[in-house]
């Protein structure tokens, strides 16, 4: 078995940690969101993140090179996979909780697939990723359906802030294989060291962070959460599962954050999901797993096996 395909005890349990640190980020920002205001957040998500990333490579890989020669990609990169979604995802928590906006958020791969088809000349649509595809769009829309049709509870245009972060993250998967040359941690530390840069003159502009009043003790653990656990360190997490696993095997953290994210959500700020909410994330969940092929891959295999 190739390298690509093993998935030890231990890659397993590093990325169910992983799932729960990811999802965990949309636990922390729930919280944070009602004393910090969203730009003021995510300014203070990506900052201490690359900083604690800038200490952690301590200049090793030639990361200051690598920063000099390509900060126009990196601005790029940084605006759309950490300014953009990350500033999308937080107004719309200021109306929802965790869970719902991480199952909005799990449509990243539908989204990456359907902008690869368009875009490259390598990722073509597939019936299988079509499928899987449709039936995640379908999902999205049973989420969405009760704020369109009766005015739910959570208001449309915050609901369809995640997705639009999704989407976001879509297209920057796409610009990000550019980088593929380069070491993944210093491909983290450059797209958040210019995405800070992207963010302090808006925060500046718009919050005035100067004038805001102290947040209390448990926003400030989850700013720190959100940052330094859910950001940084997760990075790091994520790149030593590509390692051990390679990425295939890594891009099944999609399926774990939303769990982690309702989990976290039920046992700390008493979020409950309504019937839609569920049935939603379970046709997201199965449009995911179509996309991801391993599932089609194993019955496939076991057929085979017991008719020869």
């Amino acid at each position: 078995m190739s390298n690509e395909n093993r998935m030890s005890a231990l890659t397993w349990g590093l990325l169910l940690l992983l799932g729960l640190i990811w999802g965990g980020s949309f636990f922390f920002a729930r919280i944070a969101v009602h004393h910090v205001p969203p730009f003021t957040l995510v300014l203070l998500r990506l900052s201490l993140a690359a900083l604690a990333l800038h200490l952690y490579l301590a200049g090793r890989f030639g990361i200051y090179q690598v920063l000099r020669t390509q900060w126009r990609q990196f601005l790029l990169l940084g605006l759309i996979n950490n300014a953009v979604p990350h500033t999308l995802i937080f107004f719309g928590q200021t109306q929802m909780g965790a869970g719902l906006a991480s199952i909005l958020n799990a449509t990243t791969p539908i989204w990456t697939v359907l902008i690869g088809n368009q875009l490259t000349t390598d990722e073509r649509l597939t019936s299988a990723k079509l499928i899987g595809c449709f039936t995640g769009l379908i999902g999205t829309a049973v989420l969405l359906g009760p704020s369109v049709t009766t005015g739910g509870s959570v208001p449309f245009w915050a609901l369809s802030l995640p997705i639009l972060a999704a989407i976001s993250y879509g297209f920057a998967a796409i610009y990000a294989k550019r980088f593929k040359g380069i070491a993944p941690p210093v491909v983290a530390a450059g797209q958040l060291t210019a995405s800070s840069l992207i963010m302090l003159p808006v925060a500046v502009t718009v919050d005035q962070p100067w004038s805001l009043a102290a947040p209390p003790a448990t926003a400030i653990a989850a700013i720190l959460g959100l940052a330094l656990l859910s950001t940084a360190f997760a990075y790091i997490l994520y790149f030593r599962i590509m390692a051990l696993a390679g990425a295939t095997n890594a891009s099944l953290v999609t399926l774990l954050v939303p769990p982690s994210a309702l989990l976290l959500g039920f046992l700390f700020l008493d979020e409950r999901l309504g019937f839609a909410e569920i049935a939603g994330m379970v046709l997201i969940g199965a449009g995911l797993l179509v996309l991801d092929g391993r599932l089609y891959a194993w019955m496939k295999h076991g057929t085979r096996t017991r008719t020869t």
